[in-house]
């Protein structure tokens, strides 16, 4: 087996984003992109580089580590509201290059050998704009007011926490080139035929330079699958259309039986133009949605403790196959 450089530098004594085990904070991007270095000068292993910058300029980042050939794309928040989902991102990764360090396990696995046999990217915040919209961080007035007049053509929907799309009102999960056409036919009809705080397909596919940049990155790194991570309903759904990729099914009942989610479909009228539709049907290998925890989101940081614990179990045994 091929050995990575050993995952450590002399231990830190800067602040730990996850002291006592719960986030000390909301992520903000200005949050996220801290700790995202802090990790990238604390452990050896991981490579962290951008990869495209949202509408606002602000930098879409990712973090890399390992060295096998086996490789798992993991991502958050694609939706606004759903900034839960970078927290458990953030820990898992945290996590795992701990144990890495000390030679312990993560899930069910040893995490320096889960680093051998893989090689795993992290993008924890693709909607950093909507996210820092959302947790009322966004320092620009200009587009403060400008979605501020976009929610206002949508009265049923609260502003900011109802807030799921990019900082220019397109829902960045409805982007993807993967039955875009009929994504766009069933919000029109459901009234979002314009710029709103959900829903909006855009003008075309991946014209948001969030959701182009993910793609490319997708493109470029080759993964053998990918896990989205969003909010909420305790279900993993692991399919596109009809296609039926191999090993989709049986990895996906593994990830169920370690987090006790249900695996399913996706509902006919959300399967399309989704990131893990658009990988299952461009590459044709496992693509998966995670939506973690119940209620509305945002879902409060008192179920941070329950979620992670259902989820990091999965993350793991996605990276082991």
């Amino acid at each position: 087996m091929k050995q990575c450089s050993p995952c450590f530098n002399p231990p830190d004594k800067g602040e730990v984003f996850f002291t006592d085990g719960s986030p000390p904070e909301h992520p903000s991007s200005d949050a996220v992109y801290n700790e995202m270095n802090r990790l990238a000068g604390k452990y050896t292993c991981v490579k962290l580089s951008e990869f495209g910058k949202s509408v606002m300029g602000k930098p879409l980042l990712k973090i890399c580590a390992g060295c096998g050939k086996r490789k798992v794309l993991y991502s958050a928040s694609h939706h606004a509201n759903e900034w839960i989902t970078t927290l458990v991102l953030l820990k898992f990764m945290n996590e795992l290059f701990e144990m890495s360090r000390i030679n312990g396990r993560i899930g069910a696995f040893n995490a320096k050998d889960l680093l051998n046999r893989t090689t795993l990217c992290f993008i924890p915040l693709i909607n950093p704009d909507g996210v820092d919209l959302v947790l009322e961080k966004n320092s620009s007035e200009k587009y403060f007011e400008q979605a501020k007049k976009i929610a206002g053509d949508y009265p049923s929907i609260p502003f900011p926490l109802g807030w799921k799309a990019n900082i220019e009102g397109t829902d960045l999960n409805l982007q993807y080139p993967a039955n875009w056409e009929k994504a766009k036919q069933i919000k029109f009809d459901l009234g979002f035929v314009s710029p709103a705080p959900r829903d909006y397909v855009g003008t075309a596919p991946l014209s948001a330079p969030e959701s182009r940049a993910l793609a490319n990155f997708t493109q470029n790194f080759n993964p053998d699958i990918v896990v989205a991570l969003h909010s909420q309903g305790n279900v993993i759904y692991w399919k596109f259309a009809n296609y039926e990729t191999w090993g989709a099914y049986e990895l996906g009942l593994k990830l169920a039986a370690v987090s006790g989610y249900e695996l399913s479909q996706t509902p006919p009228e959300s399967d399309n133009a989704g990131y893990k539709d658009w990988f299952i049907q461009d590459f044709g290998r496992p693509g998966y949605t995670v939506e973690m925890g119940l209620g509305e989101s945002p879902l409060p940081l008192s179920q941070f403790g329950t979620i992670y614990a259902e989820v990091a179990p999965l993350l793991a045994t996605a990276a082991n196959g």
